[in-house]
């Protein structure tokens, strides 16, 4: 498309300027139509995600935009969605407790760049409100197996967030953590296992 490189351009501009962010949602979130192709709209759910971040209130109105590309059939908008869903999630968990259900939903999907996503959108939201995640710790420990590398090294962080401040919650996993943390294969997965249970354990004292 002749206009890619022209939007393009200027979401890097509108990227790297952000006291301009606040004027510009409307702007940006205009990127998401169907005019667009896939790599303007994936910039465009990225920068959206770090507005949401910084000003929630003012990314309110296009949270169900966002979300209606967790279900694109194009894997990067996919991911990129999740991801903004995360940071929103961050600034503001309220607005994004309506598509929680459709978040968890993430978990399961074919990219294991968006089981990645998945990951890290539930940590950002964790951050600001673990008691979001108390009853679905489970499935990050069920990730630490996952089929990709890339899943498995990040899922024992979500333990880690959570156990940092509702380290309770955290603790009847710590046996199969510790297990993990001398047993996995993998090095760093090993060594984020570690890391979530020397921060619950700490934060139980």
């Amino acid at each position: 498309m002749s206009n890619e490189k022209d939007a393009l351009k200027e979401l890097r501009a509108i990227t790297k300027n952000k006291e301009c962010w606040k004027e510009n949602t409307d702007n940006v979130a205009s990127k998401l139509n169907e005019n667009y192709s896939s790599n303007v709209k994936a910039k465009a759910l990225w920068i959206l995600g770090e507005m949401g971040l910084k000003y929630p209130e003012e990314i309110e109105g296009y949270v169900r935009d966002i979300v209606c590309y967790m279900e694109d059939e194009n894997p990067k908008l996919r991911e990129r969605s999740t991801n903004a869903l995360g940071r929103i999630g961050r600034g503001d968990e309220n607005l994004i407790i309506p598509y929680l259900d459709k978040l968890m939903a993430m978990k399961d999907d074919e990219s294991e760049n968006v089981r990645h996503a998945f990951i890290w959108a539930c940590e950002n939201i964790a951050t600001n409100a673990p008691e979001l995640f108390l009853e679905k710790l489970e499935i990050f420990l069920e990730m630490i197996s996952d089929s990709s590398d890339k899943v498995r090294i990040e899922a024992p962080e979500m333990f880690r967030v959570v156990g940092k401040q509702k380290p309770d919650h955290v603790k009847p996993y710590l046996e199969k953590l510790e297990w993990i943390s001398q047993n996995d294969e993998n090095p760093i997965v090993r060594i984020h296992s570690e890391g979530a249970i020397r921060i619950t354990k700490r934060a139980l004292k």
